[in-house]
């Protein structure tokens, strides 16, 4: 329809340039136009006596614009445009030969599609007017004779890449345009700005013809994975499991974590919507020290038509270590008990203990040495962050100095250690904390004075996401968890809490009775480290109230006092961006140097040790960040799939710094599988952005038509008259039409 208005198709009228053929000036068509509207403004005055209200000025204005229509027509317009010159031009032709173009819809795979557009006619066509190129497209391009080498076995698809290859091989020949055939499936994190740069430097514009359903039928795919990268032997872990589905709305699927063929954790769960996210958290045991590759999976179903995008692999390091926590405390009470008690039952734990006892005299237990904490609380930054956790009981601020008081806000900002504070009557706002340094790094706003803790049982409950979080799991299955919750007996005591800050999570609010509900259990990241708040005392009730053999005290307290240090960095942390690397080979390895006090190291050589699959044992020089202070890195070639193990030293000389370990997995052709539906939005934006056009499967012999339009190659500048366009006529028909009926209606004819 656009073509029989117009007689030109659209792209001619993107890419052209309007131009006038007329001999005169435009300035001279400009005011033969005013001029005509200043006579017919007059015309109309006169002989427009008997029209009232905006009659005159609506016939005026068709009469003007009808001049204005014919008097453009007299200076013949035009359209000027670049097109490739006949057989003098090359057309690339590259066709998605990846894993997911073998994909299988409707009884016919996407690359046979696409061979059926190629072999239907649209080769032939191209080869009439150009020098026509084929290649294929995997993680480069590759120049094939015919169709019939099509695979659709390639690992991986980089569209960005295969596109810059393509450039460079025809820098030296007149490339005119590139057709582009895929399902937009980009594996190398999307198609930057510098190729694309390039390309309009160039002028080639690039066309794509999308394949495959952009939405489909039956499938489940996962989408991204939660989970912590270190852990503690034995430690609690939660793993969030974030998936979509379509076709299978209400029905039920299982979600599995697995460690080999052992099976961590699995439960049912069921389905939203389609294209809904559900999000589903689980928790297991991380098991003893070592590597850890799992794999996190929601059982296909029957009728799925992808079921390689139904499971990922995590890696979790599992350190052979045993962390330390001081923990403080201003008065003999029971809480202190029966923390130390669960601290003792953990083997994963070291729990140092400074008691109170009269004003001037510290009872030490668990300490390494004798001269350990002889003076009582450190006060230096050395002495305190050879811990990773710090808990703080009933002590009112005013018992330590300014300076320890930023020593505490440094030991989670800095050294990235885990500070919780605890009830008790000179804890929170009655030790005075809230005009404390310190306050800037708690979860919750402390009440201003005092008052507010309070020796009565109080009634608690966990909040939806304390029941999802590790540290109140006391039960593998949520219904159950809640339920054990339920039945914890009442606190001996709480203190006032104000609202939690944003980024906080509250985890359990006290309920006490004829009083509001308020935050009793909230955590939050603070700098490089955790903080938390739990407002009572009292917790020892339900060791003490329940069955001797009841072990909910003790897990509860175990696991928090894990959240508090697992994530505590030690003087040197290795790591990369990406702990599982996908059809890629290069693998930034980087480390974080700090010293005793975990301020930046820039003083040291870092090596990096690899171990990888077949026997692979690489040894690798890090080096100095710019811009980034105590951070070393370099780029490794993992050549093989598999996981491999790293383990990062620091030295100052012959003095060693510091050392860890870390591991990383690449896979092969395994992001083929996700994301399989019909990538339109980044094929469309390709060909926008390059002033090509994107085409259906069913509308690609149109490109035939568009594609002689460029200005890259050899070009030939073509100009089209446009005054016997038949919208030019039907445009003046309607113009005269519309005043003869106007008139009609109005009575003036």
């Amino acid at each position: 329809m656009f073509e029989f208005l117009f007689k030109y198709p659209g792209a001619l009228f993107q890419k052209g340039q309007f131009v006038l053929l007329g001999s005169w000036p435009v300035w001279v068509l400009g005011c033969a136009v005013l001029a005509a509207a200043a006579l017919l403004f007059w015309h109309v005055r006169r002989h427009g006596g008997l029209m009232g209200g905006a009659r005159p000025a609506v016939i005026w204005m068709l009469q003007t614009a009808m001049v204005a229509l014919l008097l453009l027509l007299l200076w013949r317009p035009a359209i000027s445009v670049a097109t490739l010159r006949p057989q003098q031009n090359v057309v690339a032709v590259v066709v998605d030969d990846s894993r997911s173009m073998a994909l299988e819809e409707g009884g016919a795979t996407r690359l046979a599609r696409a061979g059926e557009v190629l072999g239907g006619g649209l080769l032939d066509a191209l080869g009439k007017r150009f020098q026509v190129r084929l290649y294929r497209l995997g993680r480069e391009v590759e120049r094939i004779r015919n169709t019939e080498e099509l695979t659709g076995n390639a690992p991986a698809t980089h569209i960005a890449g295969g596109l810059a290859q393509v450039l460079g091989e025809s820098a030296t020949l007149p490339l005119g345009a590139v057709v582009l055939l895929s399902d937009g499936a980009e594996n190398s994190g999307g198609i930057g700005r510098e190729t694309v740069a390039e390309i309009r430097r160039r002028h080639i514009p690039v066309h794509t013809i999308g394949f495959g359903s952009e939405r489909p039928e039956k499938d489940i795919e996962i989408g991204e994975v939660s989970l912590p990268s270190r852990a503690l032997p034995d430690s609690r872990l939660t793993a969030e499991v974030t998936f979509r589905q379509f076709g299978y709305a209400g029905q039920k699927a299982r979600v599995a974590v697995r460690d080999g063929e052992r099976v961590l954790a699995s439960e049912e769960v069921k389905l939203a919507g389609d294209g809904a996210v559900n999000t589903h958290a689980m928790a297991f045991d991380a098991g003893a020290a070592g590597p850890k590759s799992l794999r996190v999976s929601v059982e296909p179903l029957a009728g799925e038509q992808n079921r390689e995008n139904n499971a990922v692999t995590r890696l979790v390091q599992v350190r052979e270590t045993k962390p330390r926590i001081l923990y403080i405390e201003g008065e003999p009470r029971w809480e202190f008990k029966f923390i130390r008690r669960a601290a003792e039952e953990d083997r994963g734990l070291e729990l140092v203990s400074m008691l109170r006892t009269t004003q001037n005299k510290i009872y030490r237990q668990g300490i390494g040495n004798p001269k350990e904490l002889e003076d009582g609380f450190p006060a230096t930054a050395e002495e305190l962050f050879a811990y990773q956790g710090l808990i703080i009981g009933s002590v009112e601020a005013g018992y330590f100095t300014p300076a320890q008081q930023e020593l505490i806000r440094e030991f989670a900002n800095r050294r990235g250690g885990g500070v919780l504070f605890l009830g008790g009557r000179m804890a929170l706002s009655d030790g005075g904390w809230q005009h404390s340094p310190v306050a800037e790094m708690l979860p919750l706003r402390l009440p201003d004075g005092k008052g507010t803790f309070h020796r009565v049982q109080a009634g608690f409950e966990p909040t939806a996401a304390g029941l999802a979080n590790v540290i109140c799991r006391l039960e593998e299955n949520g219904a159950r968890n809640a339920a054990r919750w339920k039945k914890m007996p009442l606190l001996a005591d709480y203190n006032e809490t104000g609202e939690a800050k944003p980024g906080a999570v509250v985890l359990i609010e006290s309920a006490p009775s004829g009083r509001r509900r308020a935050p009793l259990l909230a955590i939050e990241n603070f700098g490089r480290g955790r903080t938390a708040v739990f407002a009572t005392a009292g917790s020892w009730r339900w060791k003490m109230l329940q069955d001797h053999a009841d072990r909910s005290h003790a897990m509860f307290w175990q696991q928090l006092m894990r959240y508090l240090v697992s994530e505590s960095p030690a003087q040197v942390t290795g790591g990369t961006p990406r702990p599982v690397v996908s059809d890629e080979s290069r693998v930034e390895l980087r480390a974080d140097v700090r010293d005793k006090e975990f301020r930046a190291r820039t003083d040291v050589t870092v090596e990096a040790r690899i171990i990888g699959p077949d026997g692979v044992a690489k040894t690798t020089e890090l080096a100095p960040r710019p811009f980034e202070e105590g951070v070393y890195a370099a780029d490794w070639n993992a050549e093989a799939p598999g996981s491999y193990v790293v383990e990062m030293v620091a030295r100052r000389g012959q003095e060693e710094v510091g050392r860890d370990v870390f591991q990383f997995r690449r896979e092969d052709g395994a992001a083929e599988h996700f994301g399989t539906s019909q990538n339109r939005e980044l094929l469309e934006k390709l060909a926008e952005q390059t002033g090509g056009r994107y085409f259906t499967a069913a509308d690609a012999r149109k490109l035939v038509g568009e594609i002689s339009y460029s200005e890259a190659g050899i070009t030939t500048r073509e100009t089209m008259d446009l005054w016997n366009m038949p919208a030019v006529f039907l445009l003046a028909l309607l113009l005269r039409g519309s005043e003869w009926v106007l008139r009609r209606k109005w009575g003036m004819v």
